[in-house]
């Protein structure tokens, strides 16, 4: 099987995998927090890049229907076990930002890095923009399920006595919506990764593609745990909060594919470039965000996930989402809108630095 993997990719796994294991050693002797929490972090990004690379192996092997569903499955792997093992340990302010934070970071920074790129070797940047809109629009819907809630939090509405119900309605809902859009994505012809849009020139079997997904899958497991397990004693080492570790470091570390949309920006191909970026903010917005409700309602009892997230974080994504649909709105975009983009995500990320 490994004739199939290029020397480089053959490189990248080697790397992964020994950055897993020394992360794993530094914990068994009981290393420095922060030690343990960097080798940790770069782990967990070096899997997810690993992650994605199987499953668009993976891709080449299935139609258009069976691998969105597996792209939509697998792609937020990672993320999703730091949730739960964030949810185990209570730190519920974790999760909200690092759901926050990868929504930010796919459709705000990565979005807006791929547009600077792209306009600055190509100019004005033209994308069919229905798609955009549509899921504009849904991202929209799901920022009302986290905002509405805060909402009646904050303003001690009587529904504030009811949040894990609350949630739980809304979770319900989003993934209703989910589905519909899936269904009509996926018979559209589109879903998550279009064919074309991590096309390789060496294709491997679908034996070495499915046995990496599930060592890599095992692999999260451990890495979530330990990265959960050091957050907190590494965070107050360093001095910045846990909320900016979640809405930051996580986000980004377990959103290592977004080099794909970058990459297509600069190829000129700006329609695939700003698909795949909203569809990747879509996918926890109204998949991940849910499930994750769903779970924390069955096994967490004592430490409920609830939509009701902090103040400043909702405004901030409302600001967010309303700033990317403006940009994508009319199908043309240049350097300053990728720029308007990065600096909001910057401006963001410093609010939280400090807690």
């Amino acid at each position: 099987m490994l004739r199939d993997v290029t020397a480089s990719e053959q490189r990248v796994i080697a790397i992964a995998f020994g950055i897993t294991c020394l992360a794993g050693v530094l914990r068994w002797v009981e290393a420095a927090p922060v030690l343990v929490f960097a080798t940790s972090t770069m782990a967990l990004t070096a899997i997810a890049y690993l992650i994605g690379e199987a499953t668009n192996q993976l891709g080449n092997h299935l139609g258009a229907s069976a691998t969105g569903m597996v792209q939509s499955a697998l792609g937020n792997l990672p993320e999703v076990f730091v949730c739960i093992f964030a949810l185990r340990a209570g730190s519920v302010e974790v999760v909200q930002a690092a759901l926050v934070g990868s929504i930010l970071a796919t459709a705000v920074l990565i979005l807006g890095v791929a547009l600077v790129v792209g306009s600055e070797r190509h100019g004005l940047l033209k994308f069919e923009s229905r798609t955009p809109r549509m899921i504009s629009v849904l991202l929209l819907l799901a920022v009302s399920a986290l905002v509405l809630p805060t909402l009646a939090h904050e303003l001690h509405l009587p529904a504030a006595q009811h949040q894990q119900e609350l949630a739980v309605v809304c979770a319900v809902a989003l993934l209703l919506v989910f589905a519909l859009s899936t269904r009509l994505m996926l018979r559209g012809g589109e879903r998550k990764v279009p064919p074309e849009a991590r096309a390789r020139t060496n294709v491997w079997p679908v034996s070495l593609a499915v046995l990496l997904l599930a060592v890599c899958g095992v692999t999260t497991v451990l890495l979530a745990d330990w990265f959960i397990e050091a957050l907190k004693p590494a965070t107050e080492r360093l001095g910045i909060s846990e909320a900016f570790a979640g809405l930051v470091i996580v986000a980004i570390a377990s959103n290592t594919v977004g080099i794909v949309e970058i990459r297509l920006a600069f190829q000129g191909r700006a329609d695939l470039a700003v698909s795949v970026a909203l569809n990747g903010a879509l996918q926890v917005a109204v998949a991940v965000i849910p499930f994750l409700v769903l779970v924390s309602f069955i096994f967490f009892d004592d430490t409920p996930f609830t939509l009701a997230i902090p103040p400043i974080m909702a405004i901030a994504l409302t600001l967010a989402v309303l700033v990317v649909t403006l940009v994508c709105v009319d199908g043309r975009a240049d350097t300053v809108d990728g720029a308007a983009l990065v600096g909001l995500y910057i401006l963001i990320a410093a609010i939280f630095w400090w807690g």
